[in-house]
């Protein structure tokens, strides 16, 4: 199943039964800092501190009585985790979130105080993609992809539209790229609302599954090394790769480095903090301003969930990360 603008629309009951749309502002300073005028997309002020979790409530909102009592089962290292837990416990529906081991123990306390269960196994998120796939098997729970379930793809999809209702004449939107489903979103509601717009994906050069998915055609995986908890995927996934082949404008690669000096111009020109994946779409216009100079331009803010590491580079002097 591919994504359409239907599914988008339809997802909308869903979200805003329980969510307000988010705010968009353009800030005079970081206009000045990149030479174009920016709307910074606030999902960061969601209840989980991320976009994902209008795609966490779409799907809850669609499953039935009996598929919530045997609850749902996924596997993630941050974001994606909370949404499910968030919408799990919003829908009175038993969640089991599998992590790697070492995974951050402030993100397992998030998942946990949505009320989930947290299982921490293996060394990276394969392993405990299997585990997932294993608890769903012996117990019936819903087991949900991060990258390739069309329910959080439409879920998403609303913080497209809600952009693209408010600014109708953008030139671009930049958005992070982990699993793809944000971005993948963002073309099917663009193409719909302003088939101008150009979107366009961003993701770390040391974890660029996704973008070389893209390129090639295939699904590829890649070492995973980023700092970038949002940006950390190993691989490609189908449904959001088909869809970002036929309608992403472009995909660029930027480093981490580039991404905190994004975040700390967020904090100084936006007042807003961003996560490392929250600020890869600015870095992206900083690491080519002559493609964005004198246009309108969208910038998704996708989270604001930074760590502590993330929270002490914000003081640094600007290069001194590199």
């Amino acid at each position: 199943m591919d994504l359409t603008y239907a599914d988008v629309l339809a997802a909308r009951d869903a979200v805003y039964r329980d969510l307000p749309p988010t705010p968009m502002w353009s800030y005079p300073v970081l206009d000045a800092a990149v030479g174009a005028t920016v709307f910074v997309k606030h999902e960061n002020a969601q209840p989980v501190g991320a976009f994902k979790v209008r795609g966490g409530l779409t799907l809850l909102a669609g499953m039935s009585a009996a598929e919530r009592e045997r609850g749902t089962v996924t596997y993630s290292t941050g974001n994606h985790a909370q949404s499910i837990a968030y919408a799990s416990a919003i829908y009175g529906a038993p969640c089991t979130v599998v992590m790697p081991a070492a995974a951050n123990p402030a993100k397992a306390a998030a998942v946990r105080g949505w009320g989930a269960e947290v299982v921490l196994v293996g060394d990276d998120l394969e392993t405990a993609q299997r585990h997932a796939e294993a608890h769903a098997a012996s117990t019936g729970a819903r087991l949900v992809s991060p990258g390739d379930t069309p329910e959080l793809l439409a879920g998403v999809g609303t913080l497209y539209q809600e952009v693209l209702e408010a600014q109708p004449d953008l030139d671009a939107i930049i958005a992070p790229i982990g699993s793809g489903t944000g971005a993948s979103a963002a073309a099917v509601v663009a193409a719909e609302l302003a088939p101008k717009c150009r979107v366009i994906g961003v993701q770390s050069t040391t974890s660029p599954a996704a973008h070389d998915s893209w390129r090639s055609g295939t699904l590829e995986r890649r070492p995973n090394r980023t700092r970038v908890d949002g940006l950390a995927t190993g691989r490609g996934y189908a449904l959001p790769q088909r869809i970002l082949r036929a309608r992403l404008a472009d995909f660029v690669l930027v480093t981490d480095e580039r991404i905190a000096e994004a975040q700390r111009l967020l904090a100084t020109a936006a007042h807003t903090l961003a996560e490392g994946a929250g600020a890869a779409a600015l870095a992206a216009v900083l690491d080519r301003p002559d493609h964005y100079a004198g246009q309108q331009i969208a910038i998704i803010c996708t989270g604001g969930n930074a760590n502590a590491a993330e929270l002490a580079a914000l003081a640094e002097p600007a290069g001194a990360s590199g």
